[in-house]
């Protein structure tokens, strides 16, 4: 089998997030397991808020009239003839030469048209005085300050963090029209892997790529399908497979074993499985030999073996698809943020480098983008230092300590 000639990463990207061009399914869940979805549907409030004109602080609900020559040395006095609080509003209507104590979120009264907060008021037995003067609509909160019934508050697509679900419920939704999670199934494969825990043989690792790749997928927004370690043999292979589809998985990630060696399997089985390959291999370090395709409705993403290798297909590619598939928009934006390299870097070649990079800086200014010295797929204990992945285009021309560069944050 001929190699297919390398993706850019770009170009990579946007065939994977093409195979998400729809959102998928809609259900309603209860704002308390809507935390980190995204809406479905734009939500409009049902109610007003506030539904009436409230006040801002603790005082005397009155009008602005009555007390418009007050001062410390000429107090205006004014009969108190109730009380309203939030939940308990006052009945009545304030009249001329007349006040209501009122208490923060309470209702203002009708005839009232300001608020005398109670340090520039004088209490007495039954009257109150004023000693300053208040313009008509002073500490008043006016009905619909907030948004009234019908405003549109939070867009389809909008992530729902803690300050969108306050607004949902203050809006009087109890449930909320998300987008299903992606179902995300994840295969480690190859003869020498053993789950964490197990003795490995002298030619045997333990297999570690799935719990990285499935954080990211997780983190994005998908549930994850655990669908163990498959053998380097097709009947392995092809039961796994049948159980990602039973599962009926929107993703399957396959890890490893994607070449097209003696022993690497897995792109031959995904082949007598029915996969229509979309592409085969990306101009990008680490992470070339990158496979997409597709079984049916199921979208495949087979990452190398290589732990980093993975990790950083996860970053770039399968954290994106899943957000697209939850109807983020932005899913395709580039992450890449600027910073100064920490230290020289050779002039690269065809493929882009994603380097493993401390990120250090005082806030004041582009944080400083530190490479390590040994880059090796393999080693996991570097990637776990590193704050971020220094981006390297293809053919970037030798660079120094102290110029501009691009970092994706880990």
């Amino acid at each position: 089998m001929a190699p297919s000639p390398l993706l850019s990463v770009d170009e990579a990207l946007a065939r994977i997030l093409a195979s998400a061009s729809a959102p998928l399914e809609t259900e309603e869940v209860a704002l308390d397991d809507a935390l980190g979805r995204r809406l479905a549907r734009d939500l409009a409030a049902k109610r007003t808020q506030p539904p009436c004109p409230v006040s801002a602080m603790d005082g005397y609900a009155l009008r602005a009239a009555d007390i418009a020559t007050a001062g410390a040395q000429t107090p205006v006095r004014l009969k108190v003839i109730g009380a309203s609080a939030a939940g308990h509003g006052f009945d009545g209507r304030v009249n001329a030469g007349e006040a209501v104590r009122i208490f923060t979120g309470a209702p203002v009264p009708d005839g009232a048209d300001c608020i005398l907060i109670q340090e520039d008021a004088r209490a007495g037995d039954g009257f109150v005085e004023a000693l300053v003067s208040e313009p008509v609509g002073r500490y008043v909160r006016r009905a619909g300050l907030d948004f009234s019934a019908g405003d549109v508050l939070l867009e389809q697509g909008r992530l729902l963090g803690p300050a969108e679900l306050a607004l949902a419920a203050a809006m009087n939704h109890p449930r909320v029209p998300v987008v299903r999670r992606p179902r995300v199934a994840i295969l480690a494969t190859g003869d020498e892997l053993v789950r964490p825990g197990e003795e490995p043989g002298r030619d045997q690792i333990v297999a570690s790529n799935n719990f990285a790749v499935g954080a990211y997928a997780r983190r994005a927004g998908a549930d994850v399908i655990d669908l163990g370690i498959a053998g380097d043999d097709f009947a392995s292979l092809e039961a796994a497979i049948q159980r990602a589809r039973d599962a009926r998985a929107d993703v399957l990630v396959t890890l490893g074993g994607a070449s097209v060696g003696d022993h690497d399997l897995v792109q031959s089985a995904l082949a007598r499985e029915g996969m229509a390959l979309g592409f085969w291999r990306v101009a990008l370090r680490p992470g070339k030999p990158l496979m997409h395709g597709r079984i049916g409705d199921m979208r495949i993403l087979g990452l190398p073996g290589n732990p980093v290798s993975a990790i950083v297909c996860a970053v770039l590619f399968l954290a994106p698809l899943v957000r697209a598939l939850t109807g983020d928009k932005d899913a395709g934006l580039d992450p890449a943020r600027p910073a100064i390299l920490g230290a020289d870097l050779p002039q690269n070649d065809q493929r882009q480098d994603y380097l493993r990079a401390t990120i250090t800086g005082d806030g004041t200014g582009l944080p400083t983008a530190t490479p390590f010295t040994r880059q090796d797929s393999s080693m996991l204990g570097v990637l776990a230092k590193a704050h971020g992945l220094i981006v390297r285009a293809p053919h970037a021309p030798a660079a120094k300590a102290g110029e501009p560069c691009r970092y994706v944050p880990l």
